[in-house]
């Protein structure tokens, strides 16, 4: 059973870019974009997350963090943070724990093979530590702008 909206977001506990351990329950008290992708330094993830870099300040103003999560180990993340200036966590989920909590670790296709991976995906958790909204299967284009626009909304 992965978690569905309205539920209470399960806490977890994995390591950001720097090695340092971070838990869901740090972020009490401000809305989170959890937002799960493939891989660091692919050309999608590098665009979403730097639209997420685009509009980190708006997001900010809103009381909201930004978190991403890939099973990228900490120093690709390292790398993908300084060479996109990225100005928030990337966490480190090399088991896929946290993703499959989510219900994001996926069987994957591409070009007749199969394997198993992350499926972009956003959630949103409100103050309180609730599921408010998940995007699945995220589309890049246009994405960080309707997660803002849910937030203000929630404003």
């Amino acid at each position: 059973m992965t978690i569905q909206v309205n539920d209470q977001a399960p806490n977890f506990e994995l390591e950001n870019e720097e090695g340092k351990t971070v838990q869901l329950s740090d972020f009490q008290g401000k809305y989170v974009v959890l937002y799960f992708y493939p891989k660091d330094m692919t050309p999608g993830c590098t665009t979403e997350a730097c639209d997420f870099r685009d509009h980190h300040e708006s997001f900010e103003n809103l009381d909201a963090v930004i978190v991403g999560i890939s099973p990228d180990p900490q120093d690709k993340h390292q790398k993908f943070k300084e060479k996109h200036d990225l100005p928030f966590m990337l966490l480190v989920d090399k088991d896929h724990q946290v993703a499959e909590k989510y219900g994001v670790w996926k069987l994957k296709k591409n070009f007749g093979k199969e394997y198993m991976g992350i499926e972009r995906s956003t959630f949103v958790i409100d103050k309180e530590g609730k599921l408010i909204k998940e995007w699945r299967k995220v589309r890049v284009k246009g994405h960080v702008e309707e997660a803002l626009k849910f937030i203000e909304d929630q404003s």
